[in-house]
């Protein structure tokens, strides 16, 4: 983890990283306030408006890397400045798969940016509302093929109860979201999809398609626990055979015969 926060950022979430066996040797505790974002939903869950964005201490960041952290054979450039991502990817020696994320401030703030870091990555994570506001397209499976052409090799959208598709050149692939009748509070679980899905990759140390299928899969289970409760609630209390069990009934959601 290569991250920077403010010192109002809470040391209990600090611990229960490091409980969970996260390196927290690359986050940088600086003066002033933790980036914020404030949104609200309406009747639609899958659509948040953004009310307010407060960039704080990431306005002045720069990432510097280890040389531990510059071997990583995986890495995910979350949702950061474009021009810190790249600075980020620069440093980075050769890694086997490289993964973005973005939203509707950068695409909008920073678009010649993003675009340049785009045409370096292997994957890019997006929501549907992100998709189209990038490619300038209405249509969803359009609109990833377009981004398509900006550089990365897969785009991946995000999009929360209808599902996630993946699109690259010569493949197209869909999987329905886990169906949930209760729904606490959707924030955050494109994050956990994308945690999910760099998560299993890096586990499996593969990035061949069937692989990618599979993550894609599992990010979609760690997004339907994440709905379940407010904020990391239900993270924190996830145990690995209930991941497991989650993730093989999703054989049993989408399988019929002919």
């Amino acid at each position: 983890l290569v991250a920077v926060v403010g010192e109002d950022f809470p040391r209990v979430h600090m611990g229960a990283l490091r409980d969970r066996g996260v390196d927290l040797s690359g986050l940088q505790v600086s003066r002033g306030q933790t980036f914020r974002w404030a949104g609200e939903y309406g009747f639609d869950l899958d659509e948040a408006k953004t009310l307010d964005t407060q960039l704080n201490v990431f306005a002045e960041f720069r990432p510097s890397l280890s040389g531990a952290h510059r071997k990583t054979p995986f890495l995910f450039l979350a949702n950061i400045d474009p021009l810190l991502q790249l600075e980020v990817l620069r440093q980075v020696e050769r890694p086997r798969l490289v993964a973005l994320d973005t939203m509707n401030f950068w695409i909008e703030g920073k678009r010649e940016a993003l675009l340049k870091v785009l045409a370096e990555v292997d994957v890019l994570l997006v929501n549907d509302a992100e998709a189209r506001q990038l490619a300038r397209e209405p249509n969803v499976i359009k609109a990833a093929r377009t981004i398509l052409g900006f550089g990365p090799r897969t785009v991946v959208v995000k999009r929360g109860e209808y599902g996630a598709l993946m699109v690259s050149n010569g493949s197209f692939f869909f999987v329905p979201a886990y169906p949930m009748e209760s729904i606490l509070d959707p924030t955050g679980a494109g994050d956990t999809f994308a945690g999910g899905f760099m998560g299993y990759l890096a586990r499996e140390g593969r990035t061949d398609p069937e692989s990618v299928r599979r993550a894609i899969v599992f990010g979609s289970v760690m997004a339907s626990f994440t709905v379940e409760d407010f904020s990391l609630n239900r993270l924190l209390n996830l145990k690995p055979d209930e991941i497991e069990r989650r993730y093989v009934s999703f054989q049993d959601l989408v399988r019929f015969e002919i």
